[in-house]
């Protein structure tokens, strides 16, 4: 996006009062309808989040934007025909509230779903473009905030004129002076919206409602104006998606106001009884979950973001920071009228593999050496235990893992008769799929192999050395204890299956033959 693009919003989409004295008696009444709806047309794949998106635009407008939960209306999976009838109930119930001595309005319509450059798909039943921004167009609102988060909904916008003009702050309580629509979209005209399973939304949205919540507060004032909300919105959307397969997603605006101003969203107010603060170092980004890792994503602090606290519903939250090859997680309980400090000590270092498994795009691949000792049990009747060590080195994706080892071991075996020695030296390759638990990580594998076998005899008659070759292939499982700093116990056990030439007693010949054993292994490994 130009300077000139967003000198132009601040100076007009983001300014919604002339410069007049408003009088103190006076009061805005803030409406909203938010829309979302999961289902598209027939052959669009269901989204998995725009009526969570939807809800939580209705949180943070209930809890932060003035927006009582009276004039506040959340449909989700609902046609064409409700949003319409709505839409225009809820103009009825501006036109009446404008209709009071000293009382200006503010309308906010938010849409998360499906649409194309001409129609909202509300499922089956389209609404077009068209008569949807004149519902919200034709509102006696004072001010009207159409948003709009699907694909090519920058359809919606288009460049307009705007002179810059010192501003001033409306607060939530203060009259609304000015006169128009500011319309923001998702995308441009001819772009995906895009969804992410991590954030658990749409980057979009969740850019938005994390700069509502607080992070948008570039000038620290304790309140997320509009120009200010789309300048963090625009910013992290671009940066999140740059990432992605689909490429770049540019939010795009479009302002049809008079008057100067700057209209504020939402306060955050530092000594709220009913919401507690959490204020994040600088370096690096945060995720912040309700209730566990699992849970729904409540807000996001981006690494370049200048403000690092945000308003909260008291609670325990899970808190994800990134750092550029390492995660640091932990939970925090955030306390009604307080600000938490949520520093890396409060927070637990995740070792490189386990990044790798919780995806995100992060880290792709980890690896590193691993060494240890290993013991596996007899290939023929009445000899010992084969003691020895193994080195190797593993390769951790998201979803498998590889490690190819090399091993060596020795045995014995004694009668009346003779004594011998057996010495193996092996190299195996295993595939594995690993879990991650709080303290432990458990996985399970299968390996295929080769190992050189030399027999030595020591007998009162002629017993020459033997060499053979055996194929091996087995499965097991594991357990990994993270220690420091990317060093990690592995105790391993695995069933195998070798098949090699066998001499029998009594017989000249050997015979191809499998055998059964156990082998244990116990190692010391380092993530890379």
């Amino acid at each position: 996006m130009s300077l000139c693009r967003l000198a132009a919003l601040a100076a007009a989409a983001c300014g919604l009062v002339v410069a007049s004295a408003a009088p103190a008696e006076a009061r805005v009444e803030r409406f909203a309808v938010l829309i979302g709806n999961n289902a598209g047309e027939k052959s669009e794949v269901e989204l998995r989040y725009a009526e969570n998106d939807a809800a939580k635009m209705y949180d943070v407008l209930k809890d932060l934007g003035g927006f009582p939960p009276a004039n506040l209306v959340l449909l989700r999976s609902e046609g064409a025909e409700t949003v319409r009838r709505t839409l225009i109930t809820m103009n009825d119930r501006v036109r009446a509230a404008m209709s009071s001595p000293d009382t200006d309005v503010l309308y906010l319509v938010y849409y998360s779903g499906h649409a194309d450059g001409h129609a909202l798909h509300l499922g089956s039943t389209p609404l077009s473009l068209t008569e949807f921004e004149q519902l919200v167009r034709g509102s006696a609102a004072s001010a009207r905030l159409l948003i709009v988060d699907s694909c090519r909904s920058g359809a919606l916008t288009r460049k307009k004129g705007g002179t810059s003009a010192p501003p001033f702050v409306i607060r939530l309580d203060q009259r609304l002076a000015g006169q128009g629509m500011v319309t923001l979209a998702s995308s441009s005209g001819n772009e995906d919206a895009q969804e992410s399973d991590e954030l658990k939304g749409s980057f979009f949205t969740h850019a938005l409602v994390s700069g509502l919540l607080g992070t948008a507060d570039v000038d620290r004032d304790g309140a997320v104006s509009l120009e200010e909300a789309y300048r963090h919105a625009y910013e992290s959307t671009l940066r999140a998606t740059s990432r992605t397969w689909a490429g770049a997603q540019h939010p795009t605006f479009r302002y049809d106001f008079r008057g100067q101003g700057k209209l504020v969203l939402t306060e955050l107010p530092v000594h709220a009884s009913l919401r507690g603060m959490l204020r994040f170092p600088g370096g690096r980004s945060y995720l912040v979950m309700r209730d566990s890792s699992e849970g729904p994503v409540a807000a996001e602090v981006g690494a370049s973001d200048a403000t690092r606290a945000i308003s909260l519903r008291p609670g325990r939250y899970f808190v994800r920071g990134r750092g550029p090859d390492f995660l640091l997680e932990g939970s925090v309980e955030a306390e009604a009228g307080k600000t938490i400090d949520v520093g890396d000590e409060r927070l637990r270092r995740v070792m490189f593999a386990r990044l790798v498994r919780k995806g995100g795009g992060v880290r792709e691949v980890a690896h590193g050496p691993v060494a240890g000792y290993q013991m596996r049990t007899p290939l023929v009747q009445g000899s010992s235990l084969c003691h020895g060590g193994f080195i190797g080195y593993g390769v951790e994706l998201q979803h498998v893992g590889l490690a190819a080892r090399l091993s060596a071991c020795h045995s014995a075996f004694q009668n009346e008769h003779l004594t011998a020695s057996n010495d193996d030296l092996g190299l195996d390759v295993r595939m594995s799929r690993a879990w991650d638990l709080p303290v432990i990580t458990v996985g399970v594998g299968v390996e295929v192999g080769l190992a050189v076998m030399r027999q030595r005899f020591e007998t009162l008659g002629r017993a020459p050395d033997r060499h053979g070759l055996a194929g091996a292939f087995g499965a097991g499982a594991g357990v990994n204890v993270d220690l420091v700093k990317g060093v990690y116990l592995g105790v391993e056990g695995a069933a195998q299956t070798y098949v090699f030439k066998q001499q029998r007693v009594g017989s000249e010949e050997g015979e191809v033959a499998p055998s059964l054993a156990a082998r244990l292994r116990v190692g010391l490994g380092m993530s890379l």
